[in-house]
């Protein structure tokens, strides 16, 4: 009996062991299934004002090096005396050098993550790069001599070099918004506070330039290098500014370094490649930056060329469309964003650019004040477009975060070498036409510019918004702003 007595008791006891692991087990299992839900909750809710301020001047320096290369950078090598051809050249240099690094950079970072490492690596790339691009050729310096051909090779290793900097701070920090969080609307306010900043590194430029231009005296070789030397080291003080404050008010996202810590598997490229929204988004994005590219370089040959418009307007007209721009993009960071508005947005962003494409096409010279107008709508144009054809991608991305940086460094691959390729047909076809002095002031005359600056930029915009109407954009997470960030 005593034996019996014991034996039910240590039965007892295994069972009541067993019942106590096993409530332990459901309660950890119970209590990570909250830590995750808690977790996922945080990812959903909307960023405050201060993230999204500091995740968007963190483009600054790319923004505006990137506008005083695209401005400047053919100006100043043939003011040094660089024949045009060998100009082309060291802009085609870079282009090429850029668009084959947005591919490998966003390989890279989707393997091993690390995106403010990427951002300060190619931010530093672009800050020793860019002042050496603007600021003499260095071998010549060095091997004293001053031919063409080293010239040429001297400018174009260090454009290269500029590019692949600007590449991997790029696709680092566009790729970085998916993986921040998970909320739609904040997704595309972050894309709104990057785009504008890109307006106010432009503005920034050209007050820069203004200033150094009427200072500092030119004449000779060496002055209009003096001159440029000072713009590109001002550019790159303004810019490192901002790579500081995104550096410290920015953390590497949390997402991405989960991600990592759990062995996600990498998405391959064939995933993105089979899904038709991909090409879609790609399609839309290539014909967005057509639009806002072409019509930037033939801007200051239109109003000056075409329209017989002063001097200032040059810089006044795009001061115009960018001080709009970044008006409406602020504007848009208020919004709740779904999927249709995304849609509507560009669609209304698309057709306005048809509307000011066909103005720029049959504007007589004698109402060439009416461009100061039609340059408000394209700064609206630009930044509709523009915000939404950003907000697509990260639609496009989803919770797909081991895939995020292939689709932005694919996405910009396809954007430079399509726009390179497009501006240089464009530009060797233009030249100085002797009929554009001697034709009427009450009738349009159909020149280059007016096509490349209103027929091209219309033509994409249509395409643009007859490719977004075919989307099937996914029901994205919908949490509105607690805090406005306007209020």
């Amino acid at each position: 009996m005593p034996e019996s007595w014991f034996g039910v008791q240590y039965v007892n006891f295994l069972l009541a062991n067993e019942v106590s692991h096993s409530l332990k087990h459901h309660q950890n299992v119970y209590s990570n299934m909250v830590n995750h839900i808690e977790d996922d909750e945080s990812l959903i809710k909307p960023l405050g004002r201060l993230s999204v301020f500091y995740y968007g001047v963190g483009h600054m320096l790319n923004d505006i090096t990137s506008a005083c290369w695209f401005t400047y950078l053919l100006v100043f090598l043939t003011d040094i005396g660089l024949p045009p051809s060998d100009a082309a050249v060291v802009m085609l240099s870079g282009q090429v050098a850029d668009g084959l690094t947005t591919v490998f950079a966003g390989e890279l970072i989707d393997r091993f993550g690390h995106f403010k490492v990427w951002h300060l690596g190619g931010s530093v790339l672009v800050g020793v790069s860019f002042s050496s691009v603007f600021g003499g050729c260095l071998p010549c310096k060095l091997i004293g001599s001053d031919s063409a051909m080293l010239q040429t090779i001297g400018y174009s290793v260090f454009a290269a070099i500029f590019n692949v900097g600007w590449a991997a701070t790029q696709v680092s920090h566009m790729s970085m918004v998916n993986c921040i969080t998970l909320n739609s609307t904040s997704r595309v306010v972050l894309a709104s506070c990057r785009n504008a900043f890109t307006m106010v590194a432009n503005l920034s430029l050209y007050a820069v330039a203004f200033v150094v231009f009427n200072v500092v005296g030119a004449g000779t070789p060496d002055a209009v290098e003096n001159q440029y030397r000072w713009i590109a080291y001002v550019s790159i003080f303004i810019g490192s500014c901002f790579v500081v404050v995104f550096a410290l008010g920015t953390r590497e996202p949390r997402l991405k370094l989960e991600a990592n810590v759990k062995g996600y598997v990498r998405i391959s490229w064939m995933y993105w490649f089979k899904k038709i929204l991909y090409h879609q988004v790609a399609l839309v994005y290539l014909l967005t930056r057509l639009v806002t590219n072409v019509s930037q370089a033939f801007l200051a040959f239109y109003v000056i060329n075409d329209m017989q418009m002063s001097l200032s307007s040059k810089a006044l007209v795009p001061a115009i469309i960018f001080v709009c721009s970044f008006v409406v993009s602020v504007l848009l960071q208020e919004i709740k964003w779904t999927s249709q508005r995304l849609k509507g947005f560009y669609t209304a962003g698309g057709l306005l650019w048809v509307l000011c494409g066909t103005g720029i096409l049959l504007l007589p010279r004698s109402m060439n004040s009416f461009m100061y107008i039609l340059s408000v709508f394209i700064g609206i144009a630009n930044a509709l477009i523009m915000v939404t054809g950003v907000g697509m991608q990260s639609t496009l991305v989803g919770r797909d975060l081991h895939g995020c940086a292939f689709v932005y460094g694919s996405l910009s691959f396809l954007d430079k070498m399509t726009c390179g390729v497009a501006l240089f047909v464009l530009e060797s076809y233009q030249k100085s036409s002797p009929e554009l002095q001697n034709c009427g002031w009450s009738y349009p005359f159909f020149s280059l510019n007016r096509y490349a600056l209103g027929l091209v930029p219309a033509v994409c915009a249509l395409l643009g918004v007859i490719v977004t109407c075919t989307m099937n954009l996914e029901t994205p997470i919908l949490v509105p702003l607690e805090e406005p960030l306007l209020g």
